[in-house]
């Protein structure tokens, strides 16, 4: 027996198919539904890595007594928060105002007009810990359904009032001027865990858009407390258990404060922005650790999350063999099996594997907390570990292909293919930036999802939009395409007319979107870029290689919507900081121009890329490229590559030796020329 899920798209509402519950898609006809039988809507939303929501499920939703009750009291839907991040928004925002806090499972009841009345997350199947039981949650709002409507109506009616005043775009703040930033940082010192570098206690999460700002602040000042707390936050996530010291790659949070415990569960925005961040710290620090974990988080992007059609899939879930974790963990004798007893002693020890355990069960998370002494046995023990951990039950992937997330991971691979001199990387790169073109890029806008190929009929948010621009930015920099940049022209285009209001001010969802109870415009990044700070990024670097005016008042225009919480509260909004940075530092742009089996092109793309200066735009392309108005006019020197370093499009002299195009760099930043 199926339900009406059966056709969707999203692997999350696959998961549901065959619930005895009558599910819905979000859709009109399920509203009408409603109206028709004079019932209320249960709303459920989550997604499919999400830990809870898979308990909520087996307890409640594969229940043959809890179904029934639900297809007769409410019409039932089901809600991908990843495939429809403005559903997603407009409930959560009622949640957290209903309730103090928010997070998935989400399960909201609504009138048939779509106003929620009632908002809360997991529920269990019996009282605990304080919790009713969801039968109770529901048999008491059935009740006030049918014996206290008019009450449910006016609250239903006054939470919507309430939202849409709490919605609106917040009043610009203003410029984030180097006294802005510099503020910050300071705030963010105040805020910072000196124990256990991060930010905040337990559930504890990668701080990645943070990081990149505060080294793109440490590469323009020389702030030594802001590259401090970078490179210590940096260096105790990838010691700790929430990065996969086999296998590579981070997983969403740690549930503890010392990065010991992860939600296993692995991301591919949490991956995408780390890589960047990791990548960046090296090119800054010099530092190791950084090359060897943005290799490695590369490489667990490609090996875990590549599809047949060379997207990236979302995610991978915390899940496996029916519990938390369970691919990840490791006992003594675990070990011991795989290895032997001198081999085993020695990955306990380098491991922090104990007979306690730092998990549950006596099973312990693998931490490193310094490099192993003897680098052969090493390659030869995680080799065997590696091995025996893929005989295991593997955790379920989402292989749905989100355009955001996509966007921010080509970003990423594309400059971590030329920086650290591996070609398939920025292949890899280029063909999932094809996938999106091709496959998401068929209406007025960019399409949220794809699947085996296909793509959903959601439209794009703002931050797909955001992401994807700067992605195909950073294309056409490794690949000297000049379809790149028109691709990037037609997105933004989409963001200057459909997501902004008669004022500039960017909205979540565009004009022409589905009209839902609220239009969403939050300037906080969460997990991922805030739209507006993704649209301020990609703003940027499309009017660093263009010189468009209009494009780069737009970028300052997106960060002063944004600024007011850049200086309330700069841990959520780490990606308008960064934005700014790059508007305060020019940002450079450098075009190479060289034959594309030139090594001197590599060579002068490298170094151009090793610049720390914030934001820098790059672009290598053979001479006689068209339609790229940073090229215009670029030709080599005496037959060999150059380089052109420009700020606002007023260029140096060209440079054929990497040397002098970082000591021209150098120069051009101490003079602010």
């Amino acid at each position: 027996m199926t339900n009406r899920l059966v056709d969707a798209t999203s692997p999350y509402l696959l998961q549901h198919a065959d619930n005895p519950v009558d599910w819905w898609p979000w859709c009109p006809e399920a509203f009408a539904e409603a109206r028709e039988r004079d019932v209320p809507v249960l709303l459920s939303v989550g997604y499919a890595a999400c830990h809870w929501c898979h308990v909520m499920a087996h307890e409640s939703f594969e229940d043959d007594p809890t179904a029934d009750y639900l297809n007769r009291h409410f019409v039932s839907i089901k809600v991908d928060r990843e495939e429809r991040p403005d559903v997603d928004a407009v409930y959560m925002t009622a949640t957290q105002a209903m309730t103090g806090q928010g997070g998935w499972p989400m399960t909201c009841v609504l009138t048939p007009a779509a106003e929620p009345f009632f908002c809360g997350t997991y529920f269990p199947p019996e009282p605990r810990h304080g919790m009713p039981a969801f039968s109770q949650v529901l048999a008491a709002l059935v009740d006030a359904w049918t014996g206290k409507r008019d009450q449910v109506d006016r609250i239903g009616g006054e939470v919507v009032e309430r939202l849409r005043a709490a919605v609106q775009p917040p009043p610009a703040g203003g410029e984030l001027d180097h006294a802005g930033l510099a503020a910050a940082v300071t705030t963010l010192a105040g805020q910072y865990d000196q124990h256990h570098p991060g930010f905040g206690g337990a559930p504890k999460f990668p701080p990645s858009m943070v990081l990149e700002f505060l080294l793109r602040h440490a590469a323009r000042t020389g702030s030594s407390r802001a590259l401090a707390m970078a490179g210590e936050t940096l260096s105790a996530m990838a010691r700790g258990g929430i990065y996969d010291q086999l296998g590579g790659g981070f997983a969403r949070y740690a549930v503890d404060a010392a990065w010991v415990v992860p939600h296993f569960e692995k991301m591919l925005y949490d991956n995408a922005l780390l890589l960047r961040a990791y990548l960046h710290w090296w090119r800054l620090s010099g530092d190791p650790l950084g090359d060897r974990v943005a290799r490695e988080t590369a490489d667990f992007v490609l090996r875990e999350l590549r599809t047949d059609q060379g997207g990236l899939a979302s995610a991978l879930d915390a899940d496996s063999d029916g519990r938390e974790g369970a691919y990840y963990v490791w006992t003594p004798e675990a070990l011991s099996d795989v290895l032997g007893a001198d081999d085993a002693a020695w990955a306990a020890t380098t491991f922090g594997v104990t007979v306690h355990g730092t998990f549950e069960h006596g099973e312990s998370t693998l931490q490193l907390p310094a490099d192993p002494d003897d680098p052969d046995r090493w390659q030869r023990v995680r080799a065997a570990l590696l091995a025996a951990r893929a005989r295991r039950p593997r955790p379920a992937r989402d292989d749905k292909v989100v355009a955001c997330w996509n966007g921010l991971a080509v970003t990423a691979l594309a400059e971590a293919g030329v920086l650290l001199d591996e070609p398939r990387y920025t292949a890899a790169a280029v063909a999932a930036g094809e996938l999106i073109a091709t496959v998401h890029g068929a209406g007025p806008g960019l399409l949220r999802t794809s699947r085996d190929g296909l793509a959903a009929p959601h439209a794009g948010v703002l931050d797909d939009h955001g992401c994807v621009a700067e992605a195909y930015v950073a294309l056409l920099g490794v690949t000297g395409d000049a379809v790149w940049l028109d691709r990037a022209e037609a997105v933004l285009e989409r963001v200057l007319t459909a997501f902004a209001d008669e004022v500039g001010m960017l909205h979540d969802t565009a004009s022409d979107a589905e009209s839902l109870l609220l239009r969403p415009a939050d300037g906080s990044d969460n997990a991922s870029p805030a739209g507006v700070s993704a649209a301020a990024a990609a703003l940027t670097a499309y009017a660093a290689v263009t010189g468009s005016g209009r494009h780069r008042e737009a970028a300052h225009r997106a960060v002063g919507q944004a600024s007011a919480i850049a200086r309330q509260a700069p841990r959520f909004a780490g990606w308008t900081l960064a934005t700014a940075e790059a508007l305060r530092a020019g940002p450079i742009e450098v075009a190479v121009i060289g034959s594309v089996d030139d090594p001197g092109r590599l060579e002068l793309h490298r170094a151009a890329l090793r610049l720390t200066s914030p934001g820098a735009v790059v672009v290598a392309a053979e001479p006689g490229v068209a339609g790229v108005p940073l090229l215009a006019g670029r030709e080599p020197v005496d037959g060999r590559a150059a380089a052109y370093l420009c700020r606002a499009f007023v260029c140096q002299r060209p440079v054929t030796d990497p040397d002098d195009l970082a000591a021209l760099a150098t120069s051009s930043a101490a003079t602010g020329s």
